[in-house]
Formats: C-alpha cells, structure tokens, sequence
C-alpha cells in the first residue's frame, strides 16, 4: 500500500479522486491501495539560536558567529496536529512506500522531505512530477512515478538555500542591532533587493536636471524635431536661419516586424500583471495558485517560458479551443517548444482539459489572471505585428531635423493583446526625397533631461530577475540568476514591506528611514546583487549535483565571519 503526500489539501483532494482512493477519513482518504494526506505548507522548520543553546535567548555580539554543527528542527505548533497525523500514516505497518506529491520544486522537495526526515521514516519514496492538476497529468504522473533518489540534489540545493538563509539572517541581524541598538533584519535575499531600492530613490532624490533644447520646423500635417542642444544661443541662431520653404533631404521607408513574444513565466506574469491591472506579485502568485489548484493553468512557479517538443500536436489542439477559428503562424508556433530551454518545469499556460463552465464563476481578479494567460498562449503562437515606417529627414549646416511615422500593415498578434498598445508614432504626409515643404512655423522647445522613476514591482521584479547578471561573460547560460528565483520574488518584496524597509505609495515602491539607515550599514558583500545572484546560479548547481551543499555553506560562513572580525577589530 502506498501513502501519497500532497503539499495542500485541495490537492490532495484532487489526486484522491484521480486515483480513486474514495473513503474520506479524519485528515486523509483511503481506497484502491492507497492512503492520500497532506501537509499546511511548512510544518516543519528550522530552530531558533536558542533551542542550541539558552544564551542565545539575548543578542549578544559576543556570542558572534553561530555556528551550529548540525542544524536542529522543530514542528510548527499551529501544525503539530498534520504532523502527527502524517507520522502516524507514515509508520502504518500496511503502508510499503511513500509518495512524495508535493508541489514539484525546491520547495515542494523541502516540505516533504523535512516532514520524512522528522518522522525518522526509513521506508521507500517515489516522485509524482507533474506540471498540472488535470486529471490526465495526474494519471499520467502516477504511471511514471521516479524513485525519490532522484531529487538528492534538489533537496540538498533546498537545504543550502534555506542554512544560508538561517547563518546570514540569524548572524548579521543580531551584529547589526547590537551595534546600533536598533532592531535590524539582514536577509540573504532581502537585503540586495532593499539595497537596489535605496540606490535608486538616491539616484532620484540626487538627481539635477539639465535644460536643453529642441528646434521645431513645423509644416502642415508634419513636425520635423533635432536632437538635443544645449545652448539657447545656437537653437536661436539656427532657428532664424530656416528659410520659408525647404527641400527634403531624404525620406526613408521600411517595414517593421515585431515577432510575439514567448508564453509566461512566473515573474514575466507577475510583471505584466502588474502593468496591466496594478496587481502586487505576492497577489498574482495567489491568483495563480488558485487558478493551478481549478485546474484552469499549469503549475505557476515555473521559470521557462518555454513548452516541450512533445506537447505541439497538444498544443495546436488547445488554440483551437481557446478560440473558435484560431490560425497559428507557423514561424511562431514553432518557436516557443525547446527542449533544452525546460527545466523542472514548461512555461505557464492555460490547461487543455480545463471545465471552461467553470471560468463564469471566477472571481474577477481570477477572470482577469486567467484571461492574460489565455492571451499569451494565443499571441505566442500567431502572425506577427507588421508595420510601415517612414522617417523623414531634413540637414541644415550639420543639424539634422526627422520627424517618423508609422502605420500598422498587419495588426498579427496585437489583436489578442488585453491591453492595447497606443500608438507613438502617426502616419506621416506622403513625401519624397526632394519634395519641398512649406514652413508655417520654427519654434524653440525648451526640455529638461528626467530622473529615473521609482521602482514599480513589474520595474523591480524585472531587476531582481537580471541583477548580476551583467557581471557574468557573455558565453555562460544561466538557468537561475538574479535575487531569488520566480517562486521567492513576491514573498522577499512583501517581507520587505511588512518589515518597514520599503513602502507602498499608489505603484511606487520606496525605501524607507529605517531602509535606508540598514543599507548604510551593512557590509557591501550582503548587499551586493552580484554576490546574491552568484549565490543562486551555485544553489542551481547544487540541484543539478555540480557542488557540494557542504562548499557552498563555508564560502558563506567565511564572508560572515570576516564580517564580524571586521567590527571586533574595530573595537580594539
């Protein structure tokens, strides 16, 4: 008999009923071989300091690093009663193997694997591995069950993650409040990303603008602009030369094609998303979930944007059902399957078995994340935006006057947008190289350069996924970079709030007082993005079995000790 462990209960649920194990019983059902439970998220976590030891009950820089030998864990008390329950079904003397069925992922690998271990159970585990709560996946899934082995690797990144995690938070936290009697909390992740914040409201509040200027020939149905320049003296001069007719000097015409983009990842969701409807990223990962959960979307927490070679005939069957008459545009529908661009998961999108009756009682918010993802799908797949271009430019004495135009040939993919672009640029007169152009007007435009603006979460989410990156060479690929990965992102923003680190004001993510006060004290190295983003492309080799857990946790260890001689020899 098999015992299968889902990481919530409404998924549980779901793979109950696929397999058929009908009998609802107090915490889990039961039948045709199998026991189905759950956990609650994270039932079990990693102590406090002073579960090692009662002196760490007070912050102490003396006590400084701590440094445990082996990490102790313990239940999470609103929990305890899951726990229990799963321990008890664990050691069942008709159960012969456990099937791990949680979320398929780092952390999914986490929460069950630390339920295993804290059970002390020794008896087998197999894999269920699915990017969908579709019946069929499910079926499918649990026809090619993987030996539990398999994912050593992951659970040991797992592990890295959440120890180095627990040494820079629980270290550098209690140095810094020592030393500033002040109520500080350092994260791995948190901290680089606060720093990024910080740095950009400086560059804004630092910010001098510049005055220059444009000079304007104004025709009928046409502005011709130059460039920047900055002194009014030669603007004016310029402008006073402009006879009341001039000759175009040439007039060039071009088609544009703007290929769709790729289905959604997870951030790139979290970031549109944003844009679109104003929705933070913690809210659209819950919307995302709920949606996984329906059974309406395929798993959320995915980092490739991306589908499987084997999934095309599948997929041209799901366009069709999203919409009646779909035409796929062979270029683009052939784009978006690579396999070697997929890793733990495929890219978000809609399911093909989905209950479409069900969409109608959708909540709105849930409508609208389904229908962006729909949309995707659809513009992933489909002709591309064709447009006609014009630039016209007029030279005078070395100043060079364009004005541009566009006009959409092909609308392609635009016609799926949920959000419609707004056109920049309008159709222009119809000239020629060397037609004449009567002058109504020559005015001057008085401009000033602008700051950056503030980070938005889509800004931000779109930072966090390349900081560092800029840093690697050019030739290397990696997987997983920046701060965090697509799964973390809206919970290290949302800590960073609910902390008092940064503030929401409308869109606008700013740093506050007491943000800016930590990042000016903390040590460079945890707050750099480039050392964060290396500590993730390391915790992606520890999964794929190219580190040890062991190596990477003492490079850790050493910058946090370096860090704290650092200030005791600043006291001496």
């Amino acid at each position: 008999m098999k015992l299968v462990i889902a990481e919530k209960p409404s998924v549980g649920v779901s793979i109950a009923k696929v397999i058929e194990a009908n009998q609802r019983r107090d915490g889990y059902f039961e039948g045709n071989g199998y026991l189905v439970s759950w956990c609650v998220g994270h039932l079990v976590r990693m102590a406090n300091p002073d579960k090692y030891d009662e002196k760490y009950a007070k912050w102490k820089i003396d006590d400084l690093p701590i440094f445990p030998e082996e990490y102790l864990y313990e239940l999470n008390p609103k929990t305890r009663k899951q726990f229990t329950l799963l321990k008890n079904l664990m050691a069942d003397k008709r159960i012969d193997t456990i099937v791990n069925a949680c979320d398929a992922g780092r952390e999914g690998e986490s929460i069950f694997r630390l339920v295993y271990n804290h059970a002390k159970c020794k008896k087998k585990v197999q894999r269920l591995w699915i990017s969908s709560l579709e019946d069929q996946a499910i079926m499918e899934g649990f026809e090619k069950l993987k030996d539990g082995s398999d994912y050593e690797s992951l659970f040991e990144s797992s592990q890295a993650r959440s120890i180095a995690d627990w040494l820079v938070g629980m270290n550098l936290s209690r140095l810094y409040s020592c030393l500033y009697s002040q109520s500080y909390s350092v994260g791995r992740v948190q901290t680089p990303t606060l720093n990024m914040i910080v740095e950009r409201d400086s560059e804004i509040e630092n910010f001098q603008k510049e005055k220059y200027y444009t000079v304007e020939i104004q025709g009928n149905d046409i502005s011709l602009s130059t460039e920047r320049i900055d002194d009014y003296a030669v603007a004016e001069q310029l402008r006073n030369l402009i006879d009341e007719k001039i000759v175009i000097t040439e007039v060039e015409n071009k088609e544009k094609i703007t290929r769709p983009d790729k289905p959604y990842d997870l951030t790139t969701l979290q970031r549109e998303a944003n844009k679109v409807f104003g929705y933070s990223a913690r809210k659209t990962l819950d919307i995302a979930q709920k949606l996984y959960e329906k059974k309406l979307i395929t798993y959320p927490r995915t980092d490739s944007r991306y589908l499987t070679e084997d999934m095309k005939s599948k997929i041209q069957k799901l366009l069709g059902q999203l919409e009646e008459g779909y035409e796929a545009d062979d270029k683009s529908f052939l784009s978006i399957f690579d396999d070697s661009k997929v890793t733990d998961h495929y890219a978000l999108i809609p399911t093909s078995s989905a209950n479409f009756k069900l969409l109608s009682d959708l909540s709105s918010d849930e409508k609208n994340l389904y229908n962006l993802i729909k949309a995707k799908l659809l513009m992933a797949g489909s002709k591309p935006l064709i447009e006609s271009t014009t630039k016209v430019i007029y030279e005078y004495d070395g100043f060079t006057f364009t004005a541009n135009g566009k006009t959409v040939v092909d609308e392609g993919f635009t016609k799926h947008e949920l959000k419609k672009r707004q056109p920049k640029e309008k159709a222009l007169a119809n000239l020629s190289t060397g037609d004449e152009l009567d002058v109504l007007d020559v005015v001057i435009q008085e401009k000033f350069t602008k700051p950056p603006q503030h980070f938005t979460e889509d800004t931000l989410l779109k930072a966090m996924e390349k900081a560092g990156t800029d840093t690697l060479d050019k030739g290397i690929k990696v997987e997983r970079s920046g701060l965090g990965t697509p799964a973390t992102r809206a919970g290290i923003i949302e800590n960073l709030i609910y902390k008092g680190f940064v503030e929401r004001d409308k869109k606008n993510l700013l740093a506050t007082h007491k943000g800016i006060a930590l990042v000016a004290i903390v040590a460079e190295e945890f707050k750099s993005a480039e050392t964060t983003s290396n500590w993730e492309i390391k915790l992606s080799d520890i999964a794929k079995g190219k580190l040890s857990k062991d190596e990477f946790l003492e490079e850790i260890k050493e910058m946090i000790k370096e860090t704290i001689d650092l200030y005791e020899k600043a006291k001496e």
